[in-house]
């Protein structure tokens, strides 16, 4: 016999299609299973051979073939228990013949015939209804995160007895009930007016934010790094919806969706630490998972302690900082994840932290000069806005700044700036497809960062003078873009020049 019943299995965040066939012929009793499936695949027999036992729904001891077409496509998961499971019910004439035929199902099977959830669920109900699909059965436990895609009808199902009666039932072609809607909040975060001084800091949270640009803080232990950091999703912009289902479908592969509250509405804060390993930042596994880069896509990557990092980890940013995405090659094929984000590193100055005061540091220059060559002036290029921070003095410890300092460097104050600048940056980029200045291809930096004359000298002057790169003058006139956007002028003048350069400080000529 043969029924055909749409499941799906993972490619990076595209789930594939996967039509699920059986055959119950006579023969030597035994179950087996083709279509390279991995182990996880491979034991689903068992547990939907029990399962059925338990139900008291009776196996003929024939010879039971199942193949999970396309063959060459990997197959990961548990997600495939349900399928299997009804295309034997199909083939014993458990269930109605066609009542399935293309129909999504996925679902694990416990022993006792509980269907418990499974990951990934939105990207395969997106990809369901591109398919044309006719409805969806899901796990219970996954009903919200299904019904989040519009366009088609998804059913949750508890067992296996409800399963069957939704098959009989065809209860996908019922009316249904008004959705779920995804509500989109901006989170109540920490606030930049907690921070005192760190005026130059502030200031770079802020350009890194109203451009998307990648930011370094070096400064000693106490000086207010972490808390920099930490604010800066706070100055982003609400989530559109196509962007919080984006990054929704990349927590549902992770399996990191709650079931209570199955998207994400709020910009993501990633913060690993510097022991993390090279594969669960970029992503691995012999059928690559998302990595730390991949879940912070829209949102913040936060490094602590740069220089403690391997070396060969922070290089694997090198690659998504310049394209947006990650790529993962593996025997079976080449995965391709999301990673849009914007970098946000922090570093000690030295081993002590407190070079180059030299009444507290006592690290020899040689230490200190391999200590910051841990990070290779390639990484550092791609950082666009490089900023000291120095220890509060008393006064600011205590509160003794004036109060309009406070105010113009509140975190309400500083996001309303950057929703200007975005606004400015989006009618700018309409056309091209980008929304950001740090987006700019260099092909079209000429077009969208027009210098006045002034500008272009100082800009020759520090490009001869500094030895800059050419992707560091690029990124200089990014943040100049940034700064002319923030004070509302259309042409970069020659101030917003000279600030840019300022944030090029930690390359590695002024550390020599």
């Amino acid at each position: 016999m043969y029924t055909s019943i749409l499941s799906a299995t993972m490619q990076g965040i595209r789930a594939i299609p996967v039509q699920v066939e059986v055959d119950v012929s006579p023969g030597l009793p035994g179950f087996s299973m083709v279509g390279t499936v991995n182990s996880q695949v491979r034991e689903a027999q068992d547990r939907v051979r029990t399962a059925l036992h338990n139900l008291e729904i009776p196996v003929p001891p024939r010879r039971i073939t199942i193949n999970l077409s396309p063959a060459d496509v990997p197959k990961a998961g548990t997600g495939f228990d349900l399928p299997i499971t009804a295309a034997i019910l199909e083939s014993l004439g458990q269930l109605p013949k066609g009542g399935l035929e293309s129909v999504m199902v996925t679902g694990e099977v416990g022993l006792d015939g509980q269907i418990k959830k499974v990951r990934g669920v939105l990207a395969m109900v997106e990809e369901a209804r591109k398919s044309g699909c006719q409805g969806c059965i899901v796990p219970w436990e996954n009903r919200r995160e299904a019904q989040m895609i519009q366009g088609i009808r998804s059913v949750g199902v508890r067992n296996l007895g409800e399963f069957m009666r939704t098959v009989r039932e065809r209860t996908w072609e019922h009316p249904e009930k008004e959705r779920e809607k995804m509500e989109i909040a901006p989170e109540i975060t920490a606030d930049f007016r907690e921070i005192k001084g760190q005026t130059a800091a502030k200031r770079g949270a802020l350009l890194a934010a109203a451009g998307f640009h990648n930011i370094l803080l070096m400064g000693p232990p106490g000086s207010g790094k972490t808390m920099v950091a930490k604010r800066i999703p706070g100055l982003l912009p609400a989530l559109s919806h196509e962007e919080a289902m984006e990054i929704t479908s990349i927590y549902s592969v992770a399996g990191l969706l709650s079931s209570k509250v199955p998207w994400v509405s709020n910009r993501p804060f990633r913060s690993p630490h510097h022991t993390i390993s090279p594969q669960a930042l970029a992503g691995g596994g012999k059928i690559p998972m998302p990595g730390e880069i991949t879940l912070a896509h829209k949102g913040v990557l936060f490094l602590d302690e740069l220089p403690e990092m391997k070396r060969e980890t922070l290089e694997i940013l090198r690659q998504p900082l310049e394209d947006g995405e990650i790529y993962i090659a593996r025997v079976g094929g080449r995965y391709s994840f999301p990673a849009e984000f914007l970098l946000v590193g922090a570093m000690n100055p030295c081993p002590c932290g407190y070079y180059p005061d030299r009444n507290r540091c006592d690290c020899g220059e040689h230490e200190i000069k391999r200590y910051q060559q841990r990070i290779s002036q390639a990484f550092l290029d791609r950082m666009d806005i490089c900023v000291t921070t120095n220890a509060a003095t008393y006064g600011e410890f205590r509160g003794e700044i004036p109060d309009s300092d406070s105010i113009q460097w509140s975190t309400e104050n500083m996001r309303k700036e950057v929703e200007r600048a975005r606004l400015i940056q989006k009618e700018r980029l309409k056309e091209s497809g980008i929304c950001y200045n740090s987006q700019i291809p260099p092909g079209e930096i000429s077009t969208y960062c027009k210098t006045s004359e002034e500008a272009e000298k100082m800009l020759q002057g520090a490009f001869e003078k500094l030895h800059l790169s050419g992707r560091a003058c690029n990124r200089i006139l990014r943040v100049a873009r940034t700064a002319a956007d923030l004070a509302g002028k259309e042409q970069i003048e020659e101030e917003e020049i000279a600030e840019a350069i300022g944030y090029r400080s930690f390359d590695k000529h002024s550390w020599k």
